[in-house]
């Protein structure tokens, strides 16, 4: 018998979710949200049997095996909490939770509960994410000692104010862009972050008040007109919107004097002349991949040639991937996100079903990711990490 699953959210990411657990072979029985026009209609485009507005009752008339949680970071805990009293695996977005504190309760919580949990900070899963990974792991480019991650978004100062613009429901880029990059650095490296130092910037101050669009896709795409925004009350932004972040990855329990260099540079209102990009730097040569979260074309360069030179995506890399079901309504670049979502949620449901399966980020690394985010915040200098 399928696993029967819960997604809680009914914006991007949750229909991401019910799209990635049904993949995988669960039965996504029901989908909630706060809003009732907006829940039907993805459970009628998405054949969910049940759209709730009350996600409380929902999981305790069904009881789902397994809880997909797609909503808001300050929401998060309310939601798992509930779904662990009932013996619930959990397939929770990035942000875990708005603090590390909370993090490490829910965390504690999950072990107790003896349940599987799975972290969708999954760009990790990128083709050329993983090209990078084996290109390393062949020795391309030796011992690898480096890895930078910059980036510029130009995000207008005008966009509606809701919760990317306050940390205490889980905004702010560093919950919503680092921990995607973190987890490619991880998963590159092969390591866990030892040690962090760094600092962000809110470079906005203020946005207007306006409805707050129920889908992310829509909210980057809202900008408020200047009459509109003249006119309107402005909220208070206390999210950061610009950080540098130093890191050491390396193998857990290892000296982080010895571990890769990281360097995490992102802003998010002025854009930049040169492409987003992530490279890998190593003792005899540099791979470098185009856009920010590795979605781009790879470029090999190694002692002794005059220049970068295109790497193809091999077969073999695709192949590890699940396929991605279109979705009229999705424009072409969200078949990215998809395909990592699917990629996790085969992972996840492999495993709690006890069959063969590749390594996957739980819910421990996004404690761990929560930890990274709070010390840099916090700008003490160098942190070690809990292991």
């Amino acid at each position: 018998m399928a696993l029967r699953a819960m997604v809680v959210g009914a914006g991007s990411a949750g229909e991401g979710h019910s799209i990635a657990l049904r993949q995988a072979g669960a039965e996504v029985v029901a989908i909630a949200s706060r809003t009732p026009a907006v829940v039907r209609q993805v459970a009628a485009r998405l054949g969910i049997a049940v759209a709730s507005t009350d996600w409380r009752r929902t999981l305790q008339d069904l009881r789902p095996d397994i809880v997909a949680v797609a909503t808001p970071g300050d929401s998060h805990a309310e939601i798992i909490d509930a779904a662990l009293a009932q013996g619930a695996h959990l397939y929770v977005d990035k942000p875990f939770a708005p603090t590390a504190a909370e993090a490490r309760r829910l965390w504690r919580a999950v072990q107790a509960a003896g349940v599987r949990s799975a972290y969708a900070a999954t760009s990790n899963y990128q083709p050329s994410a993983l090209l990078a990974r084996a290109l390393i792991a062949e020795g391309a480019i030796g011992e690898l000692l480096e890895a930078e991650f910059v980036s510029h978004y130009h995000w207008h100062e005008r966009l509606p104010y809701g919760w990317p613009h306050r940390l205490v429901d889980g905004g702010g880029r560093l919950n919503n862009n680092f921990t995607h990059k973190l987890a490619i650095a991880e998963s590159v490296c092969r390591g866990v972050t030892l040690a962090v130092a760094g600092e962000t910037r809110n470079d906005l101050k203020r946005a207007p008040i306006v409805p707050f669009p129920h889908d992310f896709r829509e909210w980057t795409r809202g900008l408020v007109p200047a009459e509109q925004a003249a006119a309107a009350e402005w909220g208070e932004v206390d999210s950061d919107w610009s950080y540098t972040v130093l890191a050491r990855i390396g193998a857990a329990g290892s000296d982080p004097a010895t571990a890769v260099s990281a360097t995490f540079r992102h802003s998010c209102l002025r854009k930049g002349m040169v492409q987003d990009y992530v490279a890998f730097y190593g003792r005899t040569g540099t791979i470098h991949v185009e856009q920010a979260y590795c979605q781009g074309a790879v470029h090999l360069w190694r002692e002794g040639e005059a220049d970068f030179a295109a790497v193809p995506m091999r077969a073999s890399v695709l192949d590890s991937l699940p396929a991605v079901t279109p979705q009229p309504h999705w424009p072409e670049s969200w078949a990215v996100p998809a395909r990592a979502w699917n990629a996790l949620a085969r992972d996840f449901v492999a495993d709690i079903e006890g069959r063969p399966h590749a390594p996957y980020f739980t819910l421990a690394d996004g404690w761990r990711h929560q930890e990274v985010i709070d010390a840099v915040r916090a700008r003490a200098g160098w942190s070690a990490l809990p292991a």
